[in-house]
């Protein structure tokens, strides 16, 4: 009986936190259909995990983090833009926050996998490229909104029309990097964020973020706030925080 293949999307819990690693360097992490399905299962099981407090999503190598969707699988149709847009939308709107950990350069549609998580952490030496208007491409609707919410319009007009090539510095100027370290800080820096993010309130973070992300898509439901900001006034979490904060010691949060 043959083993089992090595899924080249692998997958790791350590405490609160979860990461992600896409594992196929020799093809700059680019990604299959197959893989955008384990990518699916793979939200589905951090967001259903309580003890799961950030996901950190990289990849393998120094080279690349990824290039984006298979270029062989689109040729032959086994890979679209629409199965790649559910990737997008779905990591956009994780509930759980994520940061994406920029192993080496972005290109295509891997440039938009990182612009979905709320952090992203890269090197001077990281270079961004989408080739859309190189090949005659028009990008997808959603990955277009995207990149203006985030970047703004300048910024995305020389991603995407102008198809620049950006460095770190750069990318970092425009807020495409939230976070701009030194190679041999990545790691760290990295690791001290994730522990952040996992000491802070999971209930008061899942709601700011899904009320932030309505505000910048001007889909803001009044009642759906109320009832967002009211969950986390009547919640236990805010009595440890307060409690803590008074008696001068680190909260312990429960997301509840």
């Amino acid at each position: 009986m043959k083993p089992a293949p090595i899924s080249p999307v692998r997958f790791e819990v350590d405490g609160a936190v979860a990461r992600i690693t896409l594992d196929r360097s020799e093809q700059h992490n680019a990604l299959r259909a197959e893989d955008v399905t384990r990518l699916h299962t793979l939200f589905d099981r951090v967001e259903a995990d309580s003890f799961v407090r950030v996901l950190v999503v990289t990849g393998s190598g120094d080279r690349t983090f990824c290039s984006g969707a298979s270029l062989e699988q689109m040729e032959s149709g086994e890979m679209s833009g629409r199965i790649f847009d559910s990737l997008t939308d779905r990591l956009a709107r994780l509930t759980t926050p994520t940061i994406c950990m920029l192993n080496g350069s972005v290109y295509g549609g891997g440039a938009e996998l990182a612009l979905c998580c709320d952090f992203r952490l890269g090197t001077p030496e990281v270079r961004l490229s989408v080739p859309a208007a190189l090949l005659g491409v028009c990008y997808p609707v959603g990955g277009l909104g995207r990149y203006v919410r985030r970047v703004g319009l300048p910024a995305a007009t020389r991603i995407l029309l102008a198809a620049e090539e950006l460095e770190g510095v750069e990318l970092h100027r425009i807020g495409y990097l939230t976070h701009l370290v030194e190679r041999d800080l990545l790691d760290s820096t990295t690791s001290s964020l994730a522990a952040r993010l996992s000491a802070l309130a999971p209930l008061a973070i899942r709601n700011m973020k899904a009320l932030m992300l309505d505000i910048a898509e001007g889909s803001i439901d009044a009642a759906e706030a109320d009832r967002r900001i009211d969950e986390c006034m009547a919640s236990e979490d805010l009595r440890e925080g307060l409690a803590a904060r008074r008696e001068k010691r680190e909260p312990d949060f429960r997301g509840r």
